[in-house]
């Protein structure tokens, strides 16, 4: 298991707490690219690379902290991991980024020993910084916290520590806490040991309206079989095609399905047909920050209804021996 939201990463939530501090790096950049007037663009980037980091490094030994932590944070975005735990370590007792970035490189072991121990140390230390100034990484230390009890990395696993620290980076559905942390725990009660359907549903919902493209998927699913909630298939049907429009594969899986059983065969067949085709996993993982396994279901079920019209000549020229060929792909 990765360490999530790190500041590499622009679509999450621990980027909301370091805008400004990333705006003025970006500031650098740009005035120190205005002044160089280079026409190749990789002699451009490197130019702006050093000279920016001689910026910082003649701000930082004044005593800057805020240019330290960019110092750091520019090591960090580059893959300079060593120089950028040098920086990081200096600073990690005043600025809980530097601490949350230190706890990163430790637990995933970037360009250094992996050590849990002290990733864990680190992050707790930013879930309960006693401070105002921490902001949002609060609740983004939290829900990574979460993840390592639930998974048993670092620590003993545990589903009850998992629910507390999910519960508090939730913060009661706060559209400012983190929103992984709520579809986690829309998760989290849909599993055979923590089932709660009724939670789920809370939990869903109130990911989905602060943005969640997983939790706006699964809600589709639960409107359509009634899991936690009364059905309704014409909420089912519009969460679906929400999700499956943003790139949601398990949407997209279950949408196909409800097209077939609509007798809505053509558009069955080629929604099926596209999700069939689907391969890099992984990369649809990062891209829509949506979870291997149901990006796993969603293709199978979406493939095996691309068979089913294959089989049967629904929406699709019937073709048995193609369709056999999905069906087996399918399971």
């Amino acid at each position: 298991m990765q360490f999530v939201l790190r500041a590499t990463d622009s679509k999450d939530e621990y980027v909301k707490k370091s805008t400004n501090s990333l705006k003025t790096m970006t500031e650098i950049y740009q005035d120190i690219s205005q002044e160089l007037k280079l026409n190749d663009k990789s002699e451009i980037s490197v130019e702006i690379l050093e000279k920016t980091v001689g910026l910082l490094k003649e701000k930082a030994d004044g005593g800057d902290s805020e240019a330290a932590f960019l110092l750091g944070q520019l090591y960090f975005e580059e893959g300079r991991y060593a120089e950028a735990e040098m920086i990081f370590d200096g600073i990690k007792d005043q600025d809980p980024r530097a601490l949350y970035q230190l706890a990163v490189i430790y637990y995933d072991g970037l360009h250094t020993k992996e050590d849990f121990g002290r990733a864990i140390e680190y992050m707790r230390r930013v879930a309960f910084w006693d401070s105002s100034d921490v902001g949002s990484i609060r609740f983004a230390a939290l829900y990574n916290l979460g993840r390592a009890y639930l998974e048993g990395c670092g620590v003993q696993a545990s589903s009850i520590e998992a629910e507390r620290f999910w519960l508090l980076a939730a913060d009661d559905g706060n559209p400012n806490a983190n929103v992984k942390a709520q579809s986690a725990l829309g998760m989290f009660y849909c599993r055979p040991e923590t089932l709660n359907l009724r939670k789920a549903f809370f939990w869903h919902s109130q990911a989905c309206g602060n943005g969640s493209l997983e939790s706006q998927g699964a809600l589709g699913v639960m409107y359509l079989y009634g899991y936690g909630v009364q059905k309704d298939p014409e909420a089912a049907l519009y969460c679906l095609k929400e999700a499956a429009e943003r790139g949601n594969v398990y949407a997209q899986g279950h949408l196909t399905a409800c097209y077939y059983h609509r007798k809505l065969y053509s558009r069955a067949a080629s929604l099926g047909e596209r999700v069939s085709k689907y391969e890099n996993i992984s990369a649809i993982a990062r891209r829509t920050d949506c979870l291997e396994e149901y990006i796993r279901k969603g293709i199978t079920i979406g493939t095996f209804y691309f068979a089913q019209c294959l089989q049967l000549g629904r929406g699709v020229q019937q073709h048995k021996d193609k369709a056999q060929r999905y069906f087996t792909q399918a399971t």
